[in-house]
């Protein structure tokens, strides 16, 4: 299960509804990099993969691989605006580490 704040759906639908071609989801990727090892990817889908998890997720619907859907089950994803930073922040249970700006993890 995947959570998203009021705040990270609002964003999420304003990104969809402003794209210049016909999206079918948001995709969540975890890949190499970052300040602990592994880092979180958002990207707006116009395709499925054949092998990708589907979750709608308070209107929202969610793409992810199998190779990622395991190191963020039980994410919740924030959408922060505040004077110093504005971006998307994972609240990952699955991570044993993480950086503090919540972007970068380890598992």
């Amino acid at each position: 299960m995947i959570t998203m704040t009021p705040a990270a759906v609002k964003a999420v639908q304003r990104f969809i509804r402003t794209s210049e071609t016909p999206i079918v989801g948001l995709r969540l990727v975890i890949s190499g990099g970052g300040c602990s090892g592994l880092q979180y990817g958002m990207r707006l889908e116009a395709e499925k993969a054949e092998d990708d998890w589907e979750l709608e997720v308070e209107g929202v619907k969610l793409l992810v691989d199998p190779m990622t859907f395991p190191m963020i089950d039980n994410v919740t994803v924030d959408f922060i605006d505040t004077l110093t930073h504005t971006g998307f922040k994972f609240d990952n249970p699955n991570a044993s580490a993480q950086c503090s700006c919540g972007s970068s993890f380890t598992v």
